[in-house]
């Protein structure tokens, strides 16, 4: 995952002026999915977008959007213009919240449609010797990538937590060749995030 120098936050004595503590919650899910990270508020949209892509475990295989104060923001393709949407390596955190913007929407792979809640819960200054964005907590694991939308995630959590279920084997098969391993809806692995988030931070 690249950055450009124009989206990195600036330090000053190996401090980052101010952070925002964002909570990131995947709409409709109960138990809810959720994460928590302190961002730099010089981080870009852009730099947002990789941050969620990190903490949910998301693969940034699909397109995405922000919606946040009225207005909309992505990546522009310029073989399809679309006057709506801002680039959201144009914007920093930091505009929208002196805007009075706390509360965001971020959609992910238009398709299935994973629609996150993005709230601002607090700014504070950085920690010295403190590297952002960083992991704070979050809980459950996101659903896997392609697999249908909300609709289609709750038909494979009852499919593989049921044997006799007439899908188990070929959701639990499918998984396991895309990722490697089972999927056990409350095993968030919180150290792959914080690496995620880590190498951001570098």
């Amino acid at each position: 995952m690249e950055l450009d120098s124009a989206q990195l936050p600036r330090q000053h004595g190996g401090m980052i002026d101010q952070v925002a503590r964002i909570r990131i919650s995947l709409i409709d899910t109960a138990p809810e999915i959720w994460r928590r990270v302190d961002v730099p508020l010089e981080a870009s949209l852009k730099m947002l977008h990789d941050i969620i892509q990190g903490a949910m475990g998301w693969m940034d295989y699909h397109l995405w959007e922000f919606e946040a104060g009225g207005k909309r923001y992505g990546l522009p393709d310029p073989e399809w213009p679309d006057d709506s949407l801002s680039a959201a390596s144009t914007i920093k955190l930091k505009v929208l919240i002196d805007r009075g913007v706390r509360q965001l929407l971020y959609t992910y792979d238009m398709g299935d449609n994973w629609e996150h809640s993005i709230t601002v819960e607090a700014v504070e200054d950085g920690q010295p010797g403190v590297k952002y964005p960083r992991y704070v907590d979050g809980a459950r694991r996101a659903p896997p990538e392609d697999v249908g939308g909300m609709p289609g995630f709750e038909n494979f959590v009852d499919a593989i937590a049921d044997s006799g279920h007439p899908g188990h084997q070929e959701a639990t098969s499918w998984h396991f060749d895309c990722y490697g391993n089972s999927f056990d809806p409350a095993g968030f692995d919180e150290l792959a995030a914080k690496l995620r988030i880590g190498d951001i931070a570098k």
